[in-house]
């Protein structure tokens, strides 16, 4: 979850937003978590929170249960704070029926995380559940940080 610029309002009250709505929610979990990925990576979270996040997803994290967008957004906050313009590497992605794991790395200025784990339940079209663990280390020299891709 990284909060950035692009962010965008869900297509409704037409039509058309009903079919492109229709579309998103017919979607595959390996869809929704591709796209997920691919709007992080592009710092759309505004676009990624209203295509791919139901407005009812709850969120495990180790400060406790989040709820809803406004829980989604809380975090994303958090993990901006703590890794400010981080670069994320995705280790290992897994999709299996309507569950997703991603394991990942981050590197930012004075921090890096090594253990990144987030798992995923999606289900029509929505992230509905997740997980994400995460242990931000203090580092002096950039040489420890892990390469970003």
């Amino acid at each position: 979850m990284t909060a950035g610029a692009g962010d965008a309002a869900p297509a409704t009250g037409s039509t058309e937003g009903q079919t492109v709505d229709e579309d998103l929610r017919a979607r595959s979990a390996r869809e929704v978590f591709d796209d997920h990925l691919r709007l992080a990576a592009e710092h759309r979270f505004g676009e990624d929170l209203a295509r791919n996040v139901s407005p009812s997803c709850v969120v495990l994290e180790r400060r406790g249960v989040f709820r809803g967008h406004a829980g989604v957004r809380e975090l994303a906050r958090w993990l901006e704070d703590e890794l400010p313009g981080a670069r994320f590497t995705y280790t290992n992605q897994l999709v299996e029926g309507r569950v997703a794991f991603l394991e990942w790395t981050a590197a930012a200025r004075g921090a890096l995380v090594r253990d990144g784990a987030d798992s995923f339940v999606i289900e029509q079209g929505w992230i509905v559940a997740q997980t994400i663990h995460y242990t931000v280390e203090p580092v002096d020299d950039v040489a420890e940080r892990p390469s970003g891709r």
